[in-house]
């Protein structure tokens, strides 16, 4: 296994999954998590921060959290958190357990610490973003160099309708890439090199009441408030879709990092349809080297996942606890 570590910036709105993918980023010897910041989108920013900040203390992070935006980009598109699949405090119930934070909030704003660490260690890091991505095209708007200065971005979003998988919130539309449609395309065409892990791969990737039962009295009380949180979600699910567990929807684009070989890519340009009954599709030009030239051209090729080994995605919890 490759040893080498790789520095994550985590843009995140926990969120039960969130807390998941924050457990692999935080705990996963791989990983170097440098920062965390706080959107809106599961639950209202202040509560997203707060849970971020409680998490943090949680798997004993002594990094930035910053607070980041509060709403998407244009107020119009403000829709109501998820509350109802996380429960009131978007994290089943646990928040309250979470140990108190000994490290004051960044009092940069989210993009603005973005900007900064990108432009301190240029080449260097990977922003992982679990939530709408607004604070990711702040940075973009604020300064458009760090595109060039980021070494990858991985996103949890979208839905391209493959293995029977389409939208959550609409027929074709992700929750975090309708939280702020306009943001979610000006991060998917700019050009810095994206790997979509969209709910093609990640409802693809169940984890199973057994599985989420190995967390109890595991990482030091971490697993066990682990557990407790998905109590909330697993029920949700298994009203809706009967799976007897939850989706690893971020824990996916965390995973992306550590074992590339589990998910399978596809390469093209990705837009997102911004009016009509398709707001919120994310839409890729797969297919352009068989085509004329579109007004998709100039855009930048990016990696959407379109298949994936869960057990191998799965195995890696086991690794860390």
């Amino acid at each position: 296994m490759d040893s080498k570590k790789i520095p994550v910036i985590y843009d995140t709105d926990p969120g039960i999954d969130d807390a998941l993918a924050l457990a692999l980023l935080a705990a996963h010897p791989r990983f170097d998590l440098i920062a965390i910041t706080a959107v809106h989108g599961n639950a209202a920013v202040a509560v997203t921060a707060h849970n971020a900040r409680g998490l943090a203390a949680l798997f004993q992070l002594d990094i930035p959290v910053a607070t980041g935006a509060a709403g998407p980009l244009l107020e119009s598109r403000r829709r109501d958190g998820a509350l109802h699949v996380h429960g009131e405090d978007a994290l089943g119930g646990i928040a309250s357990q979470l140990p108190v934070p000994t490290r004051p909030s960044d009092p940069r704003p989210a993009h603005q610490l973005i900007c900064d660490l990108v432009n301190e260690r240029p080449g260097e890091l990977t922003l992982v973003a679990v939530g709408p991505f607004t604070n990711l095209a702040l940075a973009l708007k604020q300064d458009p160099g760090i595109a060039a200065k980021v070494k990858q971005v991985v996103v949890m979003g979208g839905a391209f309708g493959l293995h029977g998988h389409s939208g959550n919130v609409s027929p074709v539309a992700e929750a975090n890439i309708m939280a702020d449609p306009e943001a979610a395309d000006l991060v998917l065409t700019a050009p810095w090199p994206v790997v979509v892990v969209g709910l093609d791969v990640t409802q693809e990737v169940i984890m199973r009441e057994a599985d989420l039962a190995r967390l109890r009295g595991r990482g030091e009380g971490a697993g066990e408030l682990l557990w407790q949180a998905t109590r909330h979600y697993q029920q949700f699910y298994d009203a809706r879709d009967g799976i007897g567990g939850i989706y690893a929807h971020d824990a996916s684009a965390a995973a992306v990092l550590l074992v590339p070989e589990a998910f399978t890519l596809r390469s093209g340009p990705v837009r997102v349809a911004l009016e009509g009954i398709a707001t919120g599709q994310t839409i890729q030009d797969w297919r352009r080297e068989q085509s004329q030239r579109t007004a998709w051209s100039d855009h930048p090729v990016q990696q959407v996942c379109v298949a994936v080994d869960a057990p191998r995605v799965l195995a890696l919890f086991d690794e860390i606890f």
